[in-house]
C-alpha cells in the first residue's frame, strides 16, 4: 500500500486508481457468479465444435441443414429441452416396466 498522499491531487488520483481496481475486481467477480452466461459460453463452444466435425463428415447441404437446426436451438432452447427431458422419462418409463 502507498504512503499518505501528500496533498489533495495525490489524494485525487490514488482515489481514482483505487475505484478503478475496485472495478476490475467486481467485473471479474461479477463473470465467475454468472453461472447461466457460463454455461451457454460453453454449450455455445460445444455446439461449433460439433458443427465443425459434422461439417468434415457430411455433405455440405446436409451440414447447413445442421447448422440451421443449432442456430433454431440457440434461438429457443426450451422446447427442445422440454422433448429431451420427455424423451428421458419415456425410455426411464419402458425400462422400468420390462425390468419388472
Amino acid at each position: 500500500m502507498s504512503d499518505f498522499p501528500k496533498n489533495a491531487e495525490e489524494a485525487r488520483a490514488d482515489r481514482d486508481v483505487t475505484r478503478e481496481e475496485l472495478t476490475e475486481t467486481l467485473d471479474a467477480l461479477g463473470q465467475k457468479l454468472d453461472v447461466k452466461a457460463r454455461v451457454n459460453d460453453k454449450l455455445d463452444a460445444k455446439v461449433d465444435q460439433a458443427g465443425a466435425k459434422i461439417s468434415e463428415k457430411v455433405s455440405e447441404p446436409a451440414a447447413d441443414k445442421f447448422r440451421q437446426g443449432t442456430e433454431v436451438v440457440r434461438a429457443n432452447p426450451l422446447p427442445i429441452f422440454a422433448a429431451v427431458l420427455a424423451a428421458l422419462v419415456a425410455i426411464r418409463l419402458i425400462l422400468r416396466r420390462r425390468s419388472s
